[in-house]
This record gives C-alpha cells, sequence and structure tokens, in this order.
C-alpha cells in the first residue's frame, strides 16, 4: 500500500515539475527571448528581410533572366550551389575539392564567361565571381568583383560610371569587428537600391 502512495506522490511531483518547466522555459523564457530580439534588433530578429518582401539580405539572389543570362541592369551575384541556386531548403557547396577536374573546367568556364561579359581578361576576374561559397546562399560580393561589374551596370541604367562607382563604394560593408572576413557588398540591396532611384 506504502508503495503504491509513494508511486502515486512520485507521479504527481513528476507531472508538476513538468508543467511548471513547461511554462517557465517552454512559455516565458521563449516570450522573454523573442520580445528582447524584437526590442533590441528587430530587423534580424523578422529574418533581415529586404523592403517589398524582396527577399532577406541574408540570402542571396539570381539577377537573371528565364534562359540564366545575366540581366545587363543588375549587379550580378556569385555562383551557387544550393539546389537550383540560392535555394534556401537546400544549402550547401558543391563538396569538390579545388583539383577536381569538374570543379576546374567549372571555373574556367564561368571565367571565360564573365570576361567576355564585362569586357575583361580572363586573369582579372576576382575568384567569388567563380566559385560558390559553402552554404551556396551568400548574399555578398568583394568589392573588387562589384567595381569589374560598373561599366556594363552603368551603360545599362543609363548612368555615368563615376556616379555608379561612388553608390557601389558608399555600400561597402567592412571587415566584421574590424577584422574578421573581407570588405564586401550585398549585391541584393545594391540592385535595389539601384531600382528604387539612388544614384538617378
Amino acid at each position: 500500500m506504502s508503495s503504491t502512495r509513494t508511486a502515486i506522490r512520485t507521479t504527481g511531483v513528476a507531472v508538476r515539475a513538468m508543467l511548471v518547466l513547461t511554462l517557465v522555459l517552454g512559455v516565458a523564457y521563449t516570450l522573454l527571448v523573442t520580445g528582447i530580439g524584437q526590442l533590441l534588433l528587430p530587423a534580424q530578429a523578422n529574418g533581415s528581410l529586404l523592403p517589398d518582401d524582396k527577399g532577406s539580405a541574408l540570402i542571396g539572389q539570381s539577377f537573371t533572366d528565364a534562359d540564366g543570362e545575366a540581366l545587363p541592369e543588375y549587379f550580378q551575384s556569385r555562383p551557387s550551389a544550393a539546389g537550383d541556386g540560392y535555394d534556401g531548403t537546400a544549402s550547401s557547396g558543391s563538396n569538390l575539392g579545388p583539383e577536381n577536374a569538374d570543379l576546374v573546367a567549372a571555373i574556367e568556364e564561368r571565367k571565360t564567361a564573365i570576361a567576355e561579359r564585362e569586357g575583361v581578361a580572363p586573369a582579372d576576374v576576382p575568384a567569388d565571381a567563380v566559385t560558390a561559397s559553402g552554404s551556396g546562399l551568400d548574399p555578398h560580393i568583394s568589392v573588387a568583383y562589384a567595381l569589374l561589374q560598373v561599366p556594363r551596370v552603368a551603360e545599362a541604367r543609363g548612368m555615368s560610371e563615376q556616379d555608379l562607382r561612388a553608390i557601389v563604394e558608399s555600400r561597402i560593408q567592412g571587415r566584421d569587428l574590424g577584422f574578421l572576413g573581407e570588405e564586401r557588398i550585398n549585391v541584393a540591396e545594391l540592385n535595389l537600391a539601384l531600382d528604387d532611384g539612388e544614384g538617378a
């Protein structure tokens, strides 16, 4: 009889503890962290959305036509190995080593195509223009790749190269904490700014 009472008492304690911990850790803590995020970092807490629901500033986008050709009035992103390209549900790199024949061939093909599109020598094409990031979703390109594209985009938009270069340079994001990574430019934010008439 006492063992039955002990089992009932233990079960009651366990159920009460589960309910209290669910309320404290599952509900109260979640509401607290969500509230702090909304108060201190609302843009980041909501996915760093771009204006007019045109994607997230954290996920790269493709600026090509239906045939995969670069749209001349837009700065181009780096290649993506995520699904069919910049697929947020299929984040991945190619997993090919630097000496893999397929990767080397793809890089050479991209380098030739970009050099032709931008009117430069293949040797002038930056590495990030021909290689995908580890996630396949990187929204940034190097400053060198952005500046390489200035003449083409300026011509397509009827702008002076000098004005467009100034816009590009004003959107350079510095190294994280001042020393981590490289300076970079968010392609989607730059293209949206141009669509919204910046520099017009």
